[in-house]
């Protein structure tokens, strides 16, 4: 497929002319291979990114791969992996005597790890959680220790989705059944089949010299460094929010996911993967954050959605844009992406500010979108 990006160049460089962002990246990819790349502002070739909630696609691909090879199941129960789950209560809510536990109704399922459905949250989106954490000083998931993960579970398994660790329970799930770490277990079977060789989880200083800056927009518009961060270190291989990399190699884990995902999984998997995992769930209306400086509210989109393994879905066609089945998520910082298989086309838009769910990023994310189909329309063969 020959790609003009002349229009998605102009866009990038005009998101950062225009004061939107500091630095943009993004990539274009079909089953071939890289079709576009662009870098704007302080982003340059070789910038690193915080993939933050990114991570979480390349952490259940791991555990999808454990699926195919028979070593993990889908139903099975995450206590039965990892006897500490067991341990955790759903939180009720409090009285005088502080936060009121009950044992879940159900037992959480790897299943529900991927889908969000397992009954886990995040301190920022869920208030009894966040009410939690002020009362019991316990450190939430952003932190880097590891007993965050502890925090109790605000669902009953399987009757809602919630936005949460689930991602990171996962990792644990393939670290305890491959007996390395997570980001051992990506480099031999993801990372390095898939020459992401800037991805990890523990950036080296040469990398770290690399990383854009993260910024925070302001009241007024206006973008100025952030105090926000991720924590220099981490006590485990967070698969939620704890990687590293370049749009470049998150556009080479796209397109295996485009390409029935030649080289890390089989075809079959990547379609199993890509269907609605959730059944009658449905997915909030809003997702209403708790630290606006974190991340704004999130809307649902106007188009019908649900979760897949790993993914949110897009249930429709949208005119000029993705197909039905596409497979999309997004990162903290402002980075996005999406997969659509049925056109053989995906796409990686990054950048590094606060909050998330930023109006200038997303318009620019929507704009580029189009750019993209309008380009895969013009050079789709008649």
């Amino acid at each position: 497929m020959s790609f003009d990006g002349s229009t998605i160049k102009a866009l990038l460089d005009g998101a950062v002319s225009k004061g939107a962002v500091h630095g943009i990246a993004a990539v274009v990819v079909d089953r071939g291979g890289l079709r576009f790349h662009h870098a704007a502002g302080e982003a340059g070739e070789r910038t690193m990114f915080r993939n933050a909630s990114m991570t979480k696609a390349v952490a259940t691909t791991a555990a999808l791969q454990l699926v195919e090879k028979g070593r993990l199941s889908l139903d099975a129960t995450v206590e039965s992996i990892l006897p500490a789950f067991g341990r955790l209560q759903v939180l009720d809510g409090f009285d005088s005597g502080g936060p009121r536990l009950r044992a879940p109704a159900t037992q959480a399922t790897v299943r529900q790890l991927m889908t969000h459905s397992a009954g886990l949250g995040y301190f920022f989106l869920n208030d009894k959680l966040m009410s939690y954490h002020q009362a019991t000083g316990e450190p939430n998931a952003l932190s880097g220790l590891k007993r965050s993960l502890s925090a109790p579970l605000i669902n009953d398994p399987g009757t809602a989705w919630e936005y949460g660790v689930n991602t990171d329970w996962l990792g644990l799930v393939v670290e305890e059944l491959s007996g390395q770490t997570l980001s051992s277990y990506l480099e031999q079977n993801v990372y390095g089949p898939l020459g992401m060789s800037d991805s990890t989880f523990t950036p080296s200083d040469e990398q770290r010299g690399r990383l854009l800056r993260v910024m925070q927009r302001q009241i007024d518009g206006q973008l100025a460094p952030s105090a926000l961060d991720l924590p220099p270190t981490s006590e485990w291989d967070a698969a939620g929010h704890g990687s590293y990399g370049t749009v470049q190699d998150y556009g080479r884990f796209v397109q295996a996911w485009l390409n029935d995902g030649a080289g890390i999984l089989g075809a079959p998997t990547v379609e199993m993967a890509l269907q609605n995992h959730l059944g009658r769930i449905k997915l909030p209306e809003l997702m209403k954050s708790l630290i606006p400086e974190l991340s704004n509210d999130v809307p649902a989109p106007p188009v019908p959605q649900s979760w897949g393994l790993g993914f949110q879905l897009t249930l429709a066609d949208v005119p000029g844009m993705r197909s039905a089945g596409t497979a999309d998520w997004a990162g903290l910082f402002n980075s996005y992406y999406w997969i659509d298989r049925s056109k053989g086309i995906g796409g990686v838009l990054m950048t590094q500010l606060l909050p998330f769910f930023d109006v200038p990023v997303v318009k620019t994310l929507m704009d580029f979108e189009a750019a993209v189909y309008q380009q895969v329309g013009a050079t789709r063969p008649a």
